[in-house]
């Protein structure tokens, strides 16, 4: 009788080195991040973004900044990607240099946004 293996020898290796690739990947998605005044919560193609108020708020994220420029009750003026946007809680997204961007938030103290890849670029 001759016993096999489920898994050949290398099958240990494979996912370490699988499982080393997928951290590397987080790392650099994270990386990619910066802000001031600002915290993001990145993903593959999209990240919210919430912005102090009171402050001269920004964020690098996807590799475009974002800034906000003001807030008015519950209309914000943000810049992406070099484009000025006006926006409203409840508005559909509304493209920003191949990006779709949404107002999810509007408090006395914060700002919250969220910038994802826009699907028809």
């Amino acid at each position: 009788m001759t016993n096999r293996l489920a898994f050949p020898p290398q099958y240990p290796t494979r996912r370490a080195a699988g499982l080393l690739a997928g951290l590397a990947l987080g790392v650099a998605v994270l990386s990619g991040c910066s802000s001031e005044g600002a915290s993001t919560d990145c993903g593959l193609d999209a990240c919210t973004v919430t912005f102090e108020r009171g402050v001269d708020a920004s964020a690098t994220i996807l590799g475009v900044e974002a800034k906000l420029i003001g807030a008015q009750g519950d209309q914000v003026t943000v810049e992406v990607a070099g484009e000025q946007l006006s926006l409203t809680v409840g508005q559909q997204a509304t493209e920003a240099g191949g990006f779709a961007v949404t107002l999810d938030s509007v408090t006395d103290q914060q700002v919250k946004i969220r910038v994802a890849r826009n699907s028809n670029s």
